[in-house]
């Protein structure tokens, strides 16, 4: 069997490095310190009203502190946050 494989080039290699880490960096989850962070983006009062909305009516949404039970975050500050997502992927 003649096996033919194309190998990338170190420049290739370093490129789609890179562009890996840069993926891997946008896709890190949301943490309760990004709150505190300027440059972390915000969604607007009706993106955040819409995925409080589908909050309120999930059956881990603990009502009395309004609080996740999956993910232990306060949702009315989460749900703020551009990058963050939904536990069960509702929003």
């Amino acid at each position: 069997m003649d096996y033919n494989i194309d190998m990338p080039t170190n420049e290739e290699f370093e490129e789609n490095a890179k562009a890996l880490q840069e993926a891997l960096e946008n896709k890190r989850e949301v943490r309760p310190w990004d709150l505190l962070n300027p440059n972390e983006g915000r969604v607007d009062a009706d993106e955040k009203a819409r995925r409080l909305a589908i909050c309120e009516g999930c059956k881990f949404f603990r009502q009395n502190s309004r609080t996740c039970s999956k993910c232990g975050c306060f949702m009315s500050l989460k749900t703020t946050l551009a990058r963050a997502s939904c536990p069960v992927h509702k929003w």
